[in-house]
């Protein structure tokens, strides 16, 4: 008997260490539960599972106004790309896409990648000068993260997920790389503050219910009180905007005039509303150099409407935001995700994106 409890307690140790090696042993966060930071919650990556294609798909003619092709993922070693460079420009595409042979040929995705991970306009020159976001804390509330990323883990120091879906976002990994990444990040030396968090409300139809972001705005203020002199979260990145016919409308503005009163700057699609001012993407080839100022254009997804004379462009801020290298929810490598176009997103100073693996 003694010699089976023996085995037992070997088999129960070897299995903790097992679990421990592939990081699944998750220990309770007593920091959390006094209200206080910490990482509370264990993500897994997001599945986006190899598929093969023989050929790339047809866009329409207008596909420049379009999100292009998604090749993330996919093998197309066997694929014929002769003549098809334009559309691959305006493709997204991962670390993981297998490609032809002839590739380099025809289109240079090393090349993008690296161009895309450049937050662009000198950022980087300011990081040599030490102006990196040291002892600045940054919040976002956003999907559910990857916590454990390579490009941004160091930097996490508090994860909860409020009102969150199950699926590891591939928005959240890029809002954050865009913020604090080590590689593509505007601060990469700041201090991060994640809420995962899903504004829609299934049990009224769908409807996004922004009491949960008011939720969490004030969850970031209190969390930010505890936090010492020169540590202070200094801002709050939420992409996602509001109107006086949303569910928890003045909720969520009484919370962002909480954020203010604190000196805490909250980011998000209502700014003007908020703050008084607009903001908008800029757009860029994916081959031209990132710290050029005439590399850059309105946004792929607005600049039919500029070149129309539609857009006002008075008391607006402009950001670069195509073409970007952020990171994804698919492994805690580092791998990238360069993109032609993406839907603006809110990051440190209203940095917006396109993404890396």
């Amino acid at each position: 008997m003694k010699k089976k409890y023996k085995i037992l307690i070997i088999v129960f140790i070897l299995f903790i260490i097992s679990m421990i090696s592939l990081n699944v042993l998750i220990k309770p966060n007593n920091a959390l539960n006094k209200g206080t930071a910490g990482i509370a919650v264990k993500v897994t990556p997001a599945d986006w599972k190899v598929g093969k294609l023989n050929k790339l798909p047809q866009l329409s003619s207008n596909f420049k106004n379009s999100k292009g092709m998604d090749l993330r993922s996919k093998d197309l070693s066997e694929a014929d790309i002769d003549g098809r460079e334009k559309e691959l420009l305006n493709s997204s595409f991962d670390s993981n896409t297998k490609w032809p042979k002839n590739i380099t040929s025809v289109f240079s995705p090393e090349k993008i990648m690296s161009l895309g991970k450049n937050p662009g306009l000198g950022i980087r020159t300011l990081h040599s000068l030490g102006v990196n976001g040291k002892n600045v804390g940054i919040a976002i509330i956003d999907q559910r993260l990857l916590v454990n990323h390579a490009e941004y883990k160091d930097n996490v120091k508090s994860y909860e997920e409020l009102h969150c879906g199950r699926e590891t976002s591939m928005h959240g990994a890029a809002v954050a790389s865009i913020a604090v990444g080590k590689k593509t990040g505007i601060a990469p030396k700041s201090d991060l503050y994640y809420i995962g968090q899903d504004p829609v409300d299934i049990c009224q139809k769908s409807k996004v219910n922004f009491n949960y972001i008011a939720h969490a705005i004030n969850r970031i203020i209190e969390l930010n009180k505890k936090l010492p002199q020169g540590k202070k979260i200094r801002a709050i990145s939420i992409s996602i905007g509001w109107s006086p016919r949303d569910v928890g409308y003045s909720e969520v503005i009484k919370a962002v005039d909480r954020a203010r009163e604190e000196n805490i700057f909250v980011v998000s699609s209502s700014l003007k509303d908020t703050y008084g001012f607009k903001f908008n993407g800029l757009g860029r080839n994916p081959l031209s150099d990132p710290d050029t100022s005439s590399s850059y254009t309105p946004g792929l997804f607005w600049q039919k409407e500029y070149y129309e004379g539609k857009y006002n462009l008075n008391n607006t801020l402009l950001i670069p935001m195509d073409s970007r290298c952020t990171a994804s929810p698919t492994g805690y490598r580092v791998c990238f995700l360069p993109r032609r176009w993406l839907e603006l997103v809110n990051s440190l100073y209203s940095r917006c994106l396109c993404s890396f693996l």
